[in-house]
């Protein structure tokens, strides 16, 4: 029994103080001064949101091939920490998952962890853009969308042939959007700090060339494409354009792009005189604003941070419903990994277990967007977007007990070593956050317990 919480359930408008009652893996009861069976327990959920289990649709677990850096097990208790009920992993592993024989490998690991946990299928044979993968195998083997996340198709009649394939068997299709041709060796966002830091420059035009080609073929196909991690404003020009007229694409934010801008690349000197000041605003004033040196790496990733414009017109989008899902892209990798020079390092950052409270930092405690439709973007509009059918995404009677409660307005401070990852690579070490899950629990059992209630 989750007594006396502000219960929301976005996909139906629910929000009122009420007793959330669980039992055999389903809600069984929501209402109001609910009677507690005998041998329940009774969790008291008063000044906090219990709502859907979340649900995260771009991770990066690591296994199989790469479980030095993450694997099933942690990168599900990540997500349990972070309040997610229902992960999505992606293919770029090792080796890739584009045959039935790995899904079911990560199935069967998966049946262990203490989250949900879907898989996407490759688009192509080794994630390499050259040769469809067997997708009809993949669908079979219960794959919920297809995508060579980490890698981007460049041959546009490929492209269009994996979308009219997924099609056929009812899947959507997702997008990481990245031309080569533009982006070349760059490893940062091109603009002024890039030129002053010596960096080789990675233009916006890199993802919006492929984001446009993507609306186009799913214009003609008719096949759902969502692009992933979307960083640029003109991506999110063009997708608020399409979806006006009715193309079936979407597109997802990551909080880091809509918190972070690339002055961070050179300082945190830099970010708070140049992009940082609404944020440190924010922070209690009697905290210390968080420091690091330039080139950290920790601040590298895939998309890049761009300009404050670019946080921006994300921020845009999310508000005025262009985008329609956060996901965190959480992507571990080592210490020994990161700690390199820039060029040298891998792209990618840890986020599953930050990503609530940074997103009710940039959108509902600015008053960007009211709570629900925040936790929109977390719950229903991901479980929409893969056609989960059994009720996930949802806080109804008779649907599955995955449930998320946090406090809102909690204050914490961040700490890369307070992890459940084999990895530590959070640009957001020493931050101070406002929001934070308190109990996680996947098909009616307690996946995870902070330190509330």
């Amino acid at each position: 029994m989750l007594r006396g919480g502000r219960v929301m359930d976005p996909a139906s408008g629910r929000d009122e103080a009420a007793d959330v009652l669980l039992e055999g893996g389903t809600v069984a009861a929501i209402a109001p001064g609910l009677a507690a069976p005998a041998g329940a327990e009774v969790v008291d959920a008063a000044g906090q949101v219990v709502c859907p289990g979340l649900i995260d649709l771009h991770v990066h677990f690591r296994e199989p091939g790469q479980t030095k850096k993450e694997d099933i097990l942690t990168g599900a208790q990540c997500a349990a920490r972070g309040g997610f009920t229902t992960v999505v992993c992606m293919p770029n592993t090792s080796p890739t998952i584009d045959n039935a024989g790995t899904v079911a490998l990560i199935q069967e690991r998966a049946s262990a962890a203490a989250v949900r946990v879907e898989v996407t299928g490759a688009l192509t044979r080794g994630i390499d853009g050259e040769e469809l993968a067997p997708i009809g195998s993949l669908a079979k083997a219960g794959v919920v969308a297809l995508t060579d996340d980490g890698h981007c198709i460049q041959n546009n009649e490929l492209m269009r042939r994996a979308c009219e394939y997924a099609r056929m068997f009812g899947l959507p299709v997702m997008d990481h959007c990245q031309d080569y041709g533009l982006v070349t060796q760059g490893v940062m966002h091109e603009g002024l700090h890039s030129t002053v830091l010596g960096l080789r420059g990675w233009p916006s035009s890199g993802e919006e060339v492929i984001v446009a080609r993507n609306i186009l073929l799913a214009e003609l196909v008719g096949t759902p494409i969502h692009c992933q991690h979307l960083s640029a404003a003109g991506s999110v020009r063009l997708l608020r354009e399409a979806r006006a007229r009715g193309v079936p694409v979407s597109g997802e934010a990551c909080p880091h792009h809509f918190t972070l801008t690339d002055a961070a690349i050179a300082g945190s000197e830099v970010f708070w005189r140049h992009d940082g000041a609404a944020l440190a605003s924010r922070f209690p004033q009697d905290l210390p604003r968080p420091a690091w040196p330039s080139y950290h790496t920790h601040f590298k990733m895939n998309p890049p941070l761009r300009s404050d414009s670019d946080r921006a017109a994300v921020l845009d989008g999310l508000a005025d419903g262009t985008l329609t899902i956060i996901a965190s892209d959480h992507a571990p990798h080592t210490d020994s990994e990161k700690d390199v020079e820039f060029d040298d390092a891998p792209f990618g950052i840890v986020g599953l277990e930050v990503e609530l409270a940074l997103s009710l930092m940039a959108l509902h405690h600015t008053g960007r967007l009211p709570l629900n439709a925040l936790l929109a973007k977390l719950t229903c509009n991901p479980a929409r977007l893969l056609q989960l059918s059994d009720g996930r995404g949802e806080l109804k009677v008779g649907g599955p007990a995955d449930v998320t409660v946090f406090d809102p307005d909690v204050a914490w401070i961040c700490h890369r070593a307070d992890t459940a990852s084999k990895s530590q690579n959070n640009p957001f070490h020493g931050w101070p956050l406002r929001g934070r899950p308190t109990l996680t629990v996947v098909g009616g059992r307690i996946a995870w317990r902070g330190s509330q209630p």
